[in-house]
């Protein structure tokens, strides 16, 4: 019910090993990397190397083995990945868009057909 609530808590959710500002491994820096590239900046991150019944929770909960792990809207996405591949085809512009969020690349593409 815990986990729930979290993954729930907010449209973009990312259970990492640190911090946004401080990530302590390279796929949850990795993941904050892409996020900042898209210009996701309010998003909720945990974690999970402060509390272990969290790492273990998360896991169970999305039935996934690793850490990072990212949810939107509440469905479980994937960890760094499946995002990387997402920011790579262009799914993520997509799904951000779902949740009223315009990836910062859109701009950044206009910037550039200026030139």
């Amino acid at each position: 019910e815990e986990t729930e609530r979290l993954v729930r808590e907010h449209p973009v959710v990312v259970f990492m090993k640190g911090s946004p500002e401080q990530p302590l491994c390279g796929f949850s820096n990795a993941v904050v990397q892409i996020l900042r590239l898209h210009g996701v900046e309010d998003y909720r991150a945990h974690d999970v190397l402060q509390d272990p019944d969290l790492r273990q929770g998360i896991k169970n909960y999305s039935n996934w083995p690793t850490i990072p792990q990212v949810f939107l809207n509440g469905e479980f996405v994937g960890g760094c990945d499946i995002l990387l591949q997402m920011h790579q085809n262009g799914d993520l512009v997509e799904e951000l868009k779902k949740l009223g969020i315009r990836s910062a690349l859109l701009d950044a593409e206009k910037d550039q057909e200026k030139k």
